[in-house]
Protein backbone atom coordinates (compact mmCIF):
# COMPACT_ATOMS: atom_id res chain seq x y z
CA UNK A 1 0.00 0.00 0.00
CA UNK A 2 1.49 3.11 -1.32
CA UNK A 3 1.11 6.55 0.97
CA UNK A 4 -1.08 7.85 -1.46
CA UNK A 5 -3.35 5.18 -1.16
CA UNK A 6 -3.18 5.67 2.76
CA UNK A 7 -4.21 8.58 2.67
CA UNK A 8 -7.41 8.09 -0.12
CA UNK A 9 -8.61 6.09 3.05
CA UNK A 10 -9.17 8.58 5.46
CA UNK A 11 -11.76 10.34 2.28
CA UNK A 12 -14.03 7.45 2.81
CA UNK A 13 -17.03 7.73 4.95
CA UNK A 14 -16.27 7.14 9.06
CA UNK A 15 -18.65 4.37 8.72
CA UNK A 16 -17.44 2.61 5.96
CA UNK A 17 -14.30 3.14 7.46
CA UNK A 18 -15.52 1.34 10.83
CA UNK A 19 -16.84 -1.57 8.95
CA UNK A 20 -13.66 -2.04 7.19
CA UNK A 21 -11.52 -2.08 9.83
CA UNK A 22 -13.79 -4.09 12.08
CA UNK A 23 -13.82 -6.79 9.80
CA UNK A 24 -10.01 -7.35 10.25
CA UNK A 25 -10.42 -8.06 13.93
CA UNK A 26 -11.91 -11.56 15.17
CA UNK A 27 -14.39 -10.46 17.96
CA UNK A 28 -11.89 -10.19 20.77
CA UNK A 29 -10.56 -7.17 23.07
CA UNK A 30 -7.51 -7.62 25.06
CA UNK A 31 -5.98 -5.66 27.76
CA UNK A 32 -3.10 -6.10 30.42
CA UNK A 33 -2.57 -5.93 33.47
CA UNK A 34 0.54 -3.44 33.35
CA UNK A 35 2.36 -0.87 35.55
CA UNK A 36 3.83 2.35 34.04
CA UNK A 37 6.50 3.67 36.21
CA UNK A 38 8.09 6.92 34.91
CA UNK A 39 12.21 7.46 36.16
CA UNK A 40 12.50 10.61 35.86
CA UNK A 41 11.08 14.12 34.36
CA UNK A 42 14.58 15.61 33.91
CA UNK A 43 15.18 16.43 30.32
CA UNK A 44 17.41 17.69 28.01
CA UNK A 45 14.45 17.42 25.33
CA UNK A 46 11.88 19.92 26.59
CA UNK A 47 9.45 19.15 23.54
CA UNK A 48 6.96 21.58 22.79
CA UNK A 49 4.59 18.55 22.82
CA UNK A 50 5.73 17.91 26.31
CA UNK A 51 4.03 18.54 29.82
CA UNK A 52 5.85 16.06 31.45
CA UNK A 53 9.36 17.75 31.71
CA UNK A 54 10.36 19.37 34.45
CA UNK A 55 13.72 21.89 35.14
CA UNK A 56 13.66 21.14 38.82
CA UNK A 57 12.24 17.43 37.76
CA UNK A 58 12.30 14.55 40.02
CA UNK A 59 14.94 11.19 39.52
CA UNK A 60 13.96 7.99 41.65
CA UNK A 61 16.98 6.20 42.81
CA UNK A 62 17.44 2.50 41.36
CA UNK A 63 15.81 0.92 44.89
CA UNK A 64 12.70 3.41 44.28
CA UNK A 65 12.07 2.00 40.71
CA UNK A 66 12.55 -1.34 42.28
CA UNK A 67 10.56 -1.24 44.86
CA UNK A 68 7.66 0.21 42.92
CA UNK A 69 7.84 -2.70 40.11
CA UNK A 70 7.97 -5.42 42.84
CA UNK A 71 5.04 -4.56 44.56
CA UNK A 72 2.96 -4.02 41.47
CA UNK A 73 3.93 -7.38 40.72
CA UNK A 74 2.23 -8.28 44.30
CA UNK A 75 -0.95 -6.62 43.61
CA UNK A 76 -0.96 -8.76 39.93
CA UNK A 77 1.15 -7.19 37.13
CA UNK A 78 2.61 -9.22 34.57
CA UNK A 79 4.18 -5.94 32.50
CA UNK A 80 6.20 -3.17 33.78
CA UNK A 81 6.16 -0.13 31.66
CA UNK A 82 9.28 1.37 32.44
CA UNK A 83 10.13 5.15 30.47
CA UNK A 84 11.13 8.49 31.49
CA UNK A 85 13.33 11.38 29.99
CA UNK A 86 16.77 11.98 27.97
CA UNK A 87 18.09 12.45 31.52
CA UNK A 88 22.20 13.49 31.29
CA UNK A 89 23.10 12.27 35.01
CA UNK A 90 21.79 8.73 33.72
CA UNK A 91 23.62 5.77 32.01
CA UNK A 92 23.38 2.50 30.93
CA UNK A 93 24.22 0.99 34.96
CA UNK A 94 21.49 2.62 36.21
CA UNK A 95 19.09 0.64 33.78
CA UNK A 96 21.17 -2.45 34.09
CA UNK A 97 20.91 -2.44 37.71
CA UNK A 98 16.97 -1.83 37.70
CA UNK A 99 16.48 -4.68 35.32
CA UNK A 100 18.43 -6.81 37.04
CA UNK A 101 16.55 -6.78 40.26
CA UNK A 102 13.54 -6.45 39.39
CA UNK A 103 14.46 -9.95 37.12
CA UNK A 104 15.89 -11.85 40.52
CA UNK A 105 12.85 -11.47 42.22
CA UNK A 106 9.97 -11.30 40.00
CA UNK A 107 8.88 -13.06 36.06
CA UNK A 108 7.67 -9.51 34.95
CA UNK A 109 7.57 -8.63 31.93
CA UNK A 110 10.29 -6.28 31.77
CA UNK A 111 8.78 -3.42 28.62
CA UNK A 112 11.13 0.01 28.81
CA UNK A 113 12.91 2.82 27.39
CA UNK A 114 11.51 4.62 23.99
CA UNK A 115 13.59 4.10 20.77
CA UNK A 116 14.49 7.82 21.08
CA UNK A 117 15.57 7.27 24.95
CA UNK A 118 17.67 4.47 23.82
CA UNK A 119 19.20 6.43 21.22
CA UNK A 120 20.43 9.17 23.88
CA UNK A 121 21.80 6.94 25.92
CA UNK A 122 23.30 5.14 23.97
CA UNK A 123 25.15 8.29 22.12
CA UNK A 124 25.74 9.76 25.68
CA UNK A 125 27.85 6.30 26.50
CA UNK A 126 29.58 6.33 23.32
CA UNK A 127 28.78 2.88 22.37
CA UNK A 128 26.35 1.49 19.53
CA UNK A 129 22.65 1.09 19.99
CA UNK A 130 23.38 -2.78 19.06
CA UNK A 131 25.82 -2.98 22.33
CA UNK A 132 23.68 -0.92 24.50
CA UNK A 133 20.58 -2.64 24.01
CA UNK A 134 22.29 -6.24 24.27
CA UNK A 135 23.37 -5.46 27.81
CA UNK A 136 19.99 -4.35 28.68
CA UNK A 137 18.54 -7.65 27.37
CA UNK A 138 21.18 -9.31 29.60
CA UNK A 139 20.16 -7.64 32.43
CA UNK A 140 16.22 -8.80 31.74
CA UNK A 141 14.86 -6.26 29.40
CA UNK A 142 11.80 -8.09 27.07
CA UNK A 143 10.57 -5.81 25.03
CA UNK A 144 10.31 -1.92 23.99
CA UNK A 145 7.75 0.18 24.43
CA UNK A 146 6.42 2.21 21.08
CA UNK A 147 7.09 5.58 22.59
CA UNK A 148 9.15 8.49 21.00
CA UNK A 149 8.10 8.01 17.58
CA UNK A 150 5.17 11.00 17.82
CA UNK A 151 5.31 11.66 13.84
CA UNK A 152 7.62 10.03 11.31
CA UNK A 153 7.87 12.81 9.09
CA UNK A 154 10.85 15.39 9.60
CA UNK A 155 8.47 18.05 8.49
CA UNK A 156 6.60 17.34 11.66
CA UNK A 157 9.18 16.55 13.49
CA UNK A 158 10.75 19.65 13.45
CA UNK A 159 8.08 21.72 14.91
CA UNK A 160 6.89 18.98 17.84
CA UNK A 161 10.30 17.06 18.84
CA UNK A 162 13.18 18.92 16.75
CA UNK A 163 15.67 17.69 20.03
CA UNK A 164 14.88 14.61 19.62
CA UNK A 165 15.90 11.45 17.51
CA UNK A 166 14.94 11.78 13.71
CA UNK A 167 12.37 9.69 12.87
CA UNK A 168 15.25 7.23 10.91
CA UNK A 169 17.16 7.23 14.14
CA UNK A 170 13.99 5.71 15.83
CA UNK A 171 13.60 3.14 13.02
CA UNK A 172 17.25 2.18 13.14
CA UNK A 173 16.70 1.71 16.58
CA UNK A 174 13.77 -0.67 16.07
CA UNK A 175 15.65 -2.88 13.37
CA UNK A 176 18.18 -3.28 15.19
CA UNK A 177 16.30 -4.59 18.88
CA UNK A 178 14.26 -6.44 16.59
CA UNK A 179 17.63 -8.07 15.38
CA UNK A 180 18.69 -8.95 19.02
CA UNK A 181 15.57 -10.85 19.37
CA UNK A 182 13.36 -8.01 21.33
CA UNK A 183 10.36 -7.20 20.38
CA UNK A 184 8.40 -3.72 20.34
CA UNK A 185 5.61 -1.98 19.71
CA UNK A 186 4.53 1.26 17.73
CA UNK A 187 3.18 4.36 18.54
CA UNK A 188 2.09 7.92 16.80
CA UNK A 189 0.90 11.17 18.56
CA UNK A 190 -1.47 12.75 16.65
CA UNK A 191 -3.93 15.62 16.71
CA UNK A 192 -1.62 18.52 16.81
CA UNK A 193 -0.17 20.34 13.34
CA UNK A 194 -0.17 17.14 11.36
CA UNK A 195 -1.94 16.37 8.07
CA UNK A 196 -3.32 13.13 6.65
CA UNK A 197 -0.58 12.72 4.74
CA UNK A 198 1.75 12.92 7.51
CA UNK A 199 -0.16 9.82 9.85
CA UNK A 200 0.02 8.13 6.06
CA UNK A 201 3.88 8.63 6.27
CA UNK A 202 3.86 7.10 9.41
CA UNK A 203 1.98 3.94 8.90
CA UNK A 204 3.55 3.47 5.23
CA UNK A 205 7.07 3.69 7.24
CA UNK A 206 6.07 1.40 10.09
CA UNK A 207 4.68 -1.67 8.01
CA UNK A 208 7.62 -1.13 5.75
CA UNK A 209 9.95 -1.90 8.89
CA UNK A 210 7.07 -4.64 9.70
CA UNK A 211 7.39 -6.62 6.85
CA UNK A 212 11.53 -6.90 7.10
CA UNK A 213 11.44 -7.96 10.85
CA UNK A 214 7.96 -9.01 12.04
CA UNK A 215 9.07 -7.02 15.28
CA UNK A 216 6.00 -5.10 15.97
CA UNK A 217 3.72 -6.53 18.10
CA UNK A 218 0.95 -3.68 18.71
CA UNK A 219 0.13 0.03 17.18
CA UNK A 220 -0.39 2.63 19.53
CA UNK A 221 -2.62 5.77 18.03
CA UNK A 222 -1.85 8.21 20.84
CA UNK A 223 -4.09 11.35 21.25
CA UNK A 224 -2.18 14.91 21.71
CA UNK A 225 -3.43 16.94 25.01
CA UNK A 226 -2.63 20.47 24.47
CA UNK A 227 -3.21 21.35 28.03
CA UNK A 228 -0.03 22.35 29.65
CA UNK A 229 2.21 22.26 26.68
CA UNK A 230 4.43 24.89 24.94
CA UNK A 231 2.80 23.84 21.60
CA UNK A 232 -0.96 24.62 22.65
CA UNK A 233 -4.06 23.63 20.32
CA UNK A 234 -7.02 22.10 20.48
CA UNK A 235 -8.10 18.39 20.47
CA UNK A 236 -8.43 16.28 17.27
CA UNK A 237 -12.35 16.02 16.66
CA UNK A 238 -13.75 12.55 17.28
CA UNK A 239 -13.99 11.44 14.08
CA UNK A 240 -10.89 12.22 13.08
CA UNK A 241 -9.87 10.01 15.73
CA UNK A 242 -12.02 6.96 14.88
CA UNK A 243 -10.68 7.87 11.17
CA UNK A 244 -6.83 7.23 12.31
CA UNK A 245 -7.66 4.45 14.23
CA UNK A 246 -9.13 2.66 11.25
CA UNK A 247 -7.01 3.45 8.96
CA UNK A 248 -4.20 1.99 11.20
CA UNK A 249 -5.86 -1.33 11.55
CA UNK A 250 -6.40 -1.59 7.84
CA UNK A 251 -2.91 -0.44 7.04
CA UNK A 252 -1.01 -2.23 9.90
CA UNK A 253 -3.34 -5.79 9.15
CA UNK A 254 -0.15 -7.39 10.61
CA UNK A 255 0.53 -6.06 13.66
CA UNK A 256 -1.64 -8.02 16.52
CA UNK A 257 -3.23 -5.07 18.04
CA UNK A 258 -4.15 -1.99 17.35
CA UNK A 259 -4.89 -0.49 21.19
CA UNK A 260 -7.40 2.14 21.84
CA UNK A 261 -5.52 3.79 24.62
CA UNK A 262 -7.96 4.59 27.38
CA UNK A 263 -5.99 6.75 29.05
CA UNK A 264 -6.04 9.60 26.29
CA UNK A 265 -9.10 8.57 24.68
CA UNK A 266 -11.63 8.69 27.86
CA UNK A 267 -13.53 5.41 28.37
CA UNK A 268 -16.39 6.06 25.84
CA UNK A 269 -14.35 6.91 22.79
CA UNK A 270 -12.23 4.04 23.49
CA UNK A 271 -15.16 2.24 23.79
CA UNK A 272 -16.38 3.56 20.44
CA UNK A 273 -13.17 2.70 18.95
CA UNK A 274 -13.47 -1.09 19.70
CA UNK A 275 -15.80 -0.73 16.74
CA UNK A 276 -13.06 1.19 14.43
CA UNK A 277 -10.70 -0.99 14.66
CA UNK A 278 -9.05 -1.39 17.72
CA UNK A 279 -8.90 -5.13 19.09
CA UNK A 280 -6.95 -3.73 22.68
CA UNK A 281 -7.80 -0.97 25.62
CA UNK A 282 -3.86 -1.63 27.40
CA UNK A 283 -4.81 -2.51 30.54
CA UNK A 284 -4.60 -1.51 33.88
CA UNK A 285 -2.12 1.33 33.69
CA UNK A 286 -1.42 2.09 36.91
CA UNK A 287 0.66 4.94 38.04
CA UNK A 288 0.40 7.03 34.44
CA UNK A 289 1.77 10.22 34.92
CA UNK A 290 3.11 11.51 30.66
CA UNK A 291 -0.37 12.03 29.88
CA UNK A 292 -1.93 12.89 33.01
CA UNK A 293 0.41 16.04 33.30
CA UNK A 294 -0.20 16.97 29.47
CA UNK A 295 -4.20 17.16 30.83
CA UNK A 296 -5.45 13.78 30.53
CA UNK A 297 -8.78 13.42 32.97
CA UNK A 298 -8.86 9.63 32.97
CA UNK A 299 -8.45 7.64 35.93
CA UNK A 300 -5.29 7.02 37.46
CA UNK A 301 -5.87 3.25 36.67
CA UNK A 302 -8.21 0.71 35.62
CA UNK A 303 -9.60 -2.33 37.41
CA UNK A 304 -9.88 -5.62 35.48
CA UNK A 305 -13.75 -5.38 36.12
CA UNK A 306 -14.12 -2.05 34.82
CA UNK A 307 -12.14 -3.14 31.81
CA UNK A 308 -14.52 -6.12 31.05
CA UNK A 309 -17.59 -4.21 31.14
CA UNK A 310 -15.70 -1.34 28.49
CA UNK A 311 -15.03 -4.35 26.46
CA UNK A 312 -18.58 -5.87 26.54
CA UNK A 313 -20.59 -2.84 26.08
CA UNK A 314 -18.66 -2.58 22.78
CA UNK A 315 -20.37 -6.05 22.44
CA UNK A 316 -16.71 -7.59 22.17
CA UNK A 317 -15.29 -10.76 24.37
CA UNK A 318 -12.70 -9.63 26.72
CA UNK A 319 -9.95 -11.32 27.33
CA UNK A 320 -6.60 -10.84 29.14
CA UNK A 321 -3.34 -11.30 27.41
CA UNK A 322 0.43 -10.72 28.37
CA UNK A 323 2.44 -8.82 26.44
CA UNK A 324 3.12 -10.54 23.34
CA UNK A 325 -0.90 -10.73 22.81
CA UNK A 326 -0.90 -14.22 23.81
CA UNK A 327 -4.25 -14.51 25.57
CA UNK A 328 -4.48 -16.49 28.94
CA UNK A 329 -8.03 -15.68 30.23
CA UNK A 330 -11.43 -15.07 28.72
CA UNK A 331 -14.39 -13.35 29.85
CA UNK A 332 -16.98 -14.69 27.77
Amino acid sequence: MKVREIVELFEKSIHELGKMADSLNDGYATFVLNKHINYSNVCESKCPICAYHSDNGFTKSVDEVVREALEAVKLGVKELHIVGSHNPELGVEYFEEIFRKISEKSDAVIKALTATEVYYYSKKEKMSVREFLSRLKEAGLKMLPGGGAEILAERVRRIISPRKASAERWLKVMKIAHSLGIKSNATMLFGHVESYRDIAIHLYRLRKLQEKTNGFVSFIPLLYHPENTKLGGEKASAVKILKTIAVSRIVLDDFKGIKAYWVMLGEDLATLALNYGANDVDGTVLGEKIAHSAGAKTPRAMTVERLVKMIKRAGKIPAERDSFFNVIRCYE
